[in-house]
């Protein structure tokens, strides 16, 4: 279907997610919208024909309904359909009739049971799709027949459709497991319109607008409380199934469920730009980008089909004709359970379906993952790389020393520091704003200028102002005494001249040493943290939570440097993850192999530049998401070598003439559906 797709006139590209069985269709002119998504029906419809092709842009809401009763009636005609073959491959197996009758009722209950298959073979061979499953089950069904096999051949048939039914009800199952896990979409949302509350569309409000959200409802869009009261659930975005509490002025994302108290908002952001947008776009694309393993796969059945094909046209042809006393008959029979078992569908199916499941399994721990290629990828990550502020440390500065020099007091220091940080919301400038607690005239200020990783300049009142670290006074050649303290150091200069300096401190997170840890027992080998912070606070944190390298007094550009050299150092075989907030952080996330972006609740740049976020502030979620990626790839290859050895090992006996077509039944369907089931277990997660 993509490659079809994909050929057709003013298409940039079609991406089809087995996993949520959604086709995406990039297109170049937008006038031709309506033409090509009717041709592109025209395609699938070619392909599958029992597919039912929905355009979401049209129907928003009630999808799941009208998909599962499109189910259950599917699988009605099936079940009565087989039932029907079934009695009529049953009759003619118990009583004796004479030739033609037995093989007319053989013969009907076969078209009952395979039509299906034996349409799809004939359609695809007359496109010269020659190699599926459809084609191999006609051959060797037909070929029983021939050689006058008519019981098997139907019955094979027969548990072949049983086995292709259980297995799609099975993938099913799992589709709507998954969809469940990350089902954080609105249905709608309560605006008020003065005194009167109207039920609409999410897409349908605008930013400024004001909602009502009801006990028990999910807050449709990012917004901030301007009345009411409550808890709320956060965990279909986090993780967290410890309830919030919420008060007028505080912030609530789309995604939220309101537990007891009505609340009145007044929307930030659009749907199309709220956090549940963002995040459902990220899940909903995350199996396009496809690990290595995945698209191995499907290079290795594009290859492996025909070569068993040619194999069994071989094993029918050349013994009967080399081996003194071979039967054509029995070596053709052979042939045919050949071609029955070389269907790789249980390694198509089950794979991707195990990529998705532990995407999902990790959104429902608060954890996103951008792609199936970024959950294989944290498998084989023996170095983390941490940003110290906002990451290890909470973020949460407060003043701890003010030290003036000569003739200056401790509130004119704090003031012309104040002067300096105004324009700042850096939680150092907010943290001295607040020490000094009067309100700054903005108007005094006669220019500003931010020096990037130095500090700031400012002109107020005539006076030159400096506030920054120790390089900032070397650049300005300004004599002052250097401090080693635990803290960030605020270094105060007014007119050339040393004012003293303010020492801040941070604090850090309760489970940031539990994070080092848990990485350190999952055989991470070496733990690293950057910080633009003095090298004394750089190392005090680092000693205090056992990580093995840090790397102090850094400027942005200066972190990509380092993570550059670690990833040059010799002996380094694994990958490099490096775990920043997300918003100054943004070129060493991209540079790394794997970002991962600390607290994404309402952070645009965090989404953005990360190829992994953690939903919440907690640094040991990213063990958890090597876990989860771990624990993903196991299960991925259990199937890959439970599904080959099965069949490598019934091929063997069906060359040797040991195993029937029975038997090459379960190698194909058997072995599909115990991958399937198997598959699923990604989405216990909760453990990790």
């Amino acid at each position: 279907m993509e490659g079809s797709i994909r050929r057709l006139d003013g298409v940039k590209n079609a991406k089809i997610d087995f996993a949520s069985g959604r086709l995406t269709i990039e297109i170049e002119d937008r006038g031709r919208v309506r033409q090509i998504t009717e041709e592109a029906e025209k395609i699938i419809k070619g392909i599958e024909s029992h597919v039912e092709v929905i355009d979401e842009r049209k129907i928003k809401g009630h999808m799941d309904a009208r998909e599962e009763k499109a189910e259950e009636g599917g699988v009605r005609k099936e079940v009565i359909r087989l039932v029907a073959g079934s009695v009529l491959l049953i009759i003619p197996t118990i009583f004796k009739f004479n030739f033609y009758l037995e093989f007319a009722m053989f013969f009907i209950s076969y078209l009952l049971v395979g039509c299906e298959v034996l349409t799809k073979a004939v359609r695809n061979i007359a496109r010269g799709e020659v190699f599926d499953e459809n084609f191999l089950m006609t051959i060797a069904t037909i070929g029983a027949f021939v050689i006058g096999e008519f019981p098997e051949g139907v019955a094979v048939m027969l548990f072949y459709q049983i086995g292709e039914m259980f297995q799609d009800m099975a993938v099913n199952r799992s589709r709507k497991s998954i969809s469940a896990l990350m089902d954080i979409r609105p249905d709608y949302a309560n605006l008020k319109l003065g005194d009167d509350v109207e039920r609409v569309s999410p897409e349908e409000v605008e930013a400024g607008d004001i909602i009502l959200v009801k006990p028990g409802e999910r807050i449709p869009l990012d917004g901030v409380v301007i009345d009411g009261k409550s808890m709320v659930d956060t965990s279909a975005l986090t993780g967290e199934s410890l309830p919030r509490e919420v008060i007028e002025g505080d912030e609530v994302l789309g995604g939220f469920i309101n537990k007891n108290g009505a609340l009145t908002v007044r929307v930030t952001k659009e749907f199309g730009e709220s956090t549940v947008s963002k995040i459902l776009d990220l899940v909903q694309n995350a199996s396009s980008r496809k690990a290595k393993t995945e698209n191995f796969i499907t290079k290795f059945a594009r290859y492996y089909t025909p070569a068993v094909v040619f194999t069994a046209l071989v094993l029918a042809a050349i013994p009967p004709i080399v081996l003194p006393g071979a039967r054509f008959s029995d070596w053709f029979y052979r042939a045919l359970i050949f071609l029955v078992i070389s269907c790789p569908c249980a390694l198509v199916v089950s794979i991707p379906l195990g990529f998705f499941g532990g995407i999902g399994g990790a959104s429902r721990n608060g954890i996103l993952v951008k792609g199936s290629n970024y959950l294989e990828a944290l498998n084989y990550v023996d170095t983390v790389v941490f940003d110290k502020t906002g990451t290890l440390t909470k973020g949460v500065f407060n003043v701890t020393e003010v030290n003036p020099a000569d003739g200056i007091g401790k509130d004119e220091l704090l003031r012309f520091a104040a002067l300096c940080e105004s324009h700042s919301n850096h939680p150092i400038a907010l943290s001295i704003l607040k020490a000094y607690g009067e309100e700054i005239n903005k108007e005094d200020i006669e220019s500003y200028e931010e020096i990037p990783g130095y500090g700031i300049k400012v002109f107020a009142g005539g006076r030159e102002i400096l506030a920054g670290n120790a390089k900032l006074m070397k650049m300005k050649n300004i004599s002052f005494e250097e401090v080693d303290a635990a803290g960030t150091i605020v270094n105060v200069a007014v007119d050339g001249k040393y004012a003293g300096h303010i020492i801040i401190s941070d604090e850090i997170k309760e489970d940031s040493e539990r994070a080092i840890r848990s990485l350190k027992a999952l055989g991470v080998k070496r733990t690293v943290m950057l910080t633009g912070d003095v090298k004394s606070v750089g190392e005090k944190v680092a000693s205090g939570l056992g990580i093995d390298e840090v790397f102090a007094e850094l400027l942005p550009h200066e972190k990509v440097e380092r993570v550059e050299e670690l990833s040059k150092k010799e002996g380094v075989k694994g990958k490099i993850a490096f775990v920043g907030d997300g918003i100054n952080d943004a070129p060493v996330l991209a540079r790394a192999d794997v970002g991962i972006a600390m607290g994404g609740l309402g952070s645009d740049a965090a989404i953005e530049a990360a190829d992994v976020v953690i939903m919440t502030d907690e640094p040991s979620k990213v063990a958890g998401a090597i876990g989860i990626a771990r624990r993903t790839r196991r299960i991925v290859w259990q199937n890959i070598i439970f599904a080959l050895g099965v069949k490598l090992f019934v091929l063997l006996l069906g060359a040797l003439g040991m195993a029937s077509m029975w038997a090459a039944v379960f190698a194909d369907v058997g072995v599909a559906l115990i991958a399937v089931l198997n598959a699923m277990r990604v989405l216990n997660v909760r453990d990790v």
